[in-house]
């Protein structure tokens, strides 16, 4: 079926910034006394905001990050990634299948307004979703609670039934799922659990290739 809105998660969906993020923020946990590894840091963190991460850090330390480690840490990895980011393999022809369709389109991204607004700007994504971009940072609760998504669709005007979700993390998968929405799973990455994606709801894919045909298009 034809969804009245496609909602693009952004991270490892539109654009490549995984690796590089991963990397970097398994270092400065390590750093903070848990050792991590980049693979540790893919299925821990990946997909939650920062805000959401040290929740997880700061229970399994067993007090406090300092406080302006997530400030700092979150600002040297966005410098990094906006630096060298560039878009997935095959998704500006998917975002431009789906305009060419003339489907409203939107970002939800747990990232924030500002890295959301280079990094689509440095791909050449931008054009595609003009204002229509929506960050964790406008709701209360971040992914894997519904309030993303759900907020996404209420400004473009869209019951959450009509929606598709594209997502690469599990966070994500659930948030679409918890918001009542289908969720294509995006697992082109080496490091993404497609099986656990396929476990919290997804429908998966390894190519953007077959994103149009379950679209409908």
């Amino acid at each position: 079926m034809t969804p009245d809105l496609v909602i693009f998660d952004c991270d490892g969906v539109l654009v490549d910034s995984e690796t590089i993020s991963n990397v970097m923020l398994a270092e400065a946990v390590t750093a903070l006394g848990w050792p991590t590894t980049a693979a540790d840091s893919h299925r821990r963190f990946r997909g939650r905001s920062i805000m959401s991460t040290v929740k997880i850090i700061e229970a399994e330390l067993g007090g406090p990050v300092p406080e302006d480690w997530a400030i700092a840490t979150r600002t040297r990895i966005r410098e990094a990634v906006e630096g060298s980011v560039t878009a997935i393999p095959g998704v500006e022809a998917v975002v431009s299948r789906v305009a060419g369709a003339g489907l409203p389109r939107c970002v939800g991204s747990s990232s924030g307004p500002d890295y959301l607004e280079r990094v689509l700007a440095r791909t050449g994504l931008a054009a595609h979703f003009g204002a229509d971009v929506f960050s964790a940072y406008m709701v209360e609760n971040g992914k894997p609670a519904p309030d993303l998504f759900l907020f996404a669709a209420a400004q473009m005007g869209h019951a959450p039934q009509g929606c598709v979700v594209i997502e690469d993390t599990v966070p994500g998968v659930e948030a679409g799922m918890a918001a009542g929405m289908r969720v294509i799973g995006y697992a082109g990455d080496p490091h993404t659990d497609a099986d656990a994606l396929a476990q919290a709801g997804a429908r998966v894919v390894r190519d953007m290739a077959e994103v149009p045909a379950l679209l409908g298009l």
